[in-house]
């Protein structure tokens, strides 16, 4: 279905170029002589890249159905990560590069949704907090706050990320997956 430039709003998913992008902002511009034109804010959905484009008054854009789906992470397998539609089930196997550096957060029966066009997966959504438990870290020294205040550990899917002095192996901890930075510690 082919949009004029006055429904293109933030949140509605288009095709540029044969890619499909999320319009996350746009201006509405009306020049006192010329057209009117759209000045749009887009993230691409397979890359995550995002990019500013103009369209004109005139132009026709084609709207991309994207259809969101309940996904359920099971293992990963070579290249490819393997996940359980949850509505029907079935088996959905989706690249490294489309899961991209999610990976470091993906721990076994962790629920992700995931974006779909035409049948193919273009990304996967993480939830925004996650929690996870130390496996490695080097101890903390008491009353040591003269640093930052952090240190490196290790959690349960290999990702290194900053915690604070007093987090220890075997802790569980919140993580902030935008990010990748420590949120609170969880009894």
């Amino acid at each position: 279905m082919a949009l004029s430039i006055n429904e293109i709003k933030a949140g509605v998913t288009i095709l540029v170029d044969e890619d499909v992008y999320v319009v996350i902002d746009t201006e509405h511009v009306k020049p006192g002589k010329g057209s009117a034109f759209v000045r749009a804010k887009m993230r691409n959905l397979r890359n995550s890249n995002v990019q500013e484009k103009t369209f004109r008054g005139d132009e026709k854009i084609d709207q991309a159905f994207v259809e969101e789906r309940k996904l359920q992470y099971l293992y990963k397998s070579g290249s490819m990560y393997h996940f359980m539609d949850q509505d029907n089930f079935d088996e959905v196997a989706i690249s490294e590069e489309s899961v991209g550096e999610k990976k470091k957060f993906l721990k076994d029966n962790l629920d992700v949704s995931g974006n779909f066009y035409k049948n193919e997966t273009l990304n996967i959504n993480l939830p925004f907090f996650i929690e996870f438990t130390i496996t490695h870290t080097e101890p903390g020294i008491k009353g040591d706050t003269a640093k930052s205040g952090t240190k490196p550990a290790e959690i349960e899917t290999g990702a290194t990320i900053q915690v604070p002095l007093f987090i220890d192996v075997g802790d569980k901890i919140k993580v902030d997956t935008r990010t990748g930075s420590y949120v609170e510690r969880v009894s």
